[in-house]
């Protein structure tokens, strides 16, 4: 395998896809927990959602740990300079996101005052004081935030399928598999 084709480690793919399944459990429950109405379902989604938030931050910040130790494998060298970049770039935006959005909402549900418990089974300290108006800010932060993170995972998806199906390289295959698939 030559530099250009190098695959993840199985640690590495394990980070990526545990994160990818709750960042796309979080987003759309995010959307649906603030249009389903007050009741038990939406009490049950925002716990849950914010159980999910809790658990990435430690996830994704032993990902960036283990990430300074294991560089990501060298992209092909035919791939254009801006596209190159791009990549860099979103992969840098979704790493900073992922910590930054866990935290605003921790921020602003301890402001709110609402009780954090993380599967409903460890109470979660609130870290800022008590600041209804505060927490209705950050909250909009959040959400931003939010619709930020589901542009750069579309982003990111859409990228990783048209390298598989458009320029048939093993992008994709060694974040699938570890090591490429594709003869020759």
């Amino acid at each position: 395998m030559t530099p250009d084709t190098a695959g993840y480690s199985l640690t590495a793919r394990t980070f990526h896809w545990v994160t990818a399944a709750l960042v796309l459990m979080a987003i759309p429950m995010g959307i649906i927990m603030n249009n389903v109405g007050p009741g038990p379902l939406q009490d049950f989604l925002f716990n849950l959602h914010r159980s999910i938030g809790a658990v990435l931050l430690p996830i994704v910040a032993a990902r960036l740990i283990y990430r300074i130790g294991h560089p990501a494998p060298a992209l092909p060298a035919d791939i254009p300079p801006l596209q190159q970049f791009a990549a860099h770039a979103t992969h840098a935006a979704l790493y900073f996101l992922l910590i930054v959005q866990p935290l605003v909402g921790w921020v602003a549900t301890s402001a709110y005052r609402a009780p954090i418990t993380l599967f409903w089974l460890v109470p979660l300290p609130p870290i800022w004081p008590e600041d209804r108006a505060f927490s209705e800010r950050l909250f909009i932060v959040h959400w931003l935030i939010g619709i930020t993170l589901a542009l750069l995972v579309i982003a990111h998806i859409g990228a990783a399928l048209f390298h598989h199906f458009v320029r048939r390289d093993d992008i994709l295959l060694r974040m699938l598999y570890g090591t490429p698939r594709r003869a020759g």
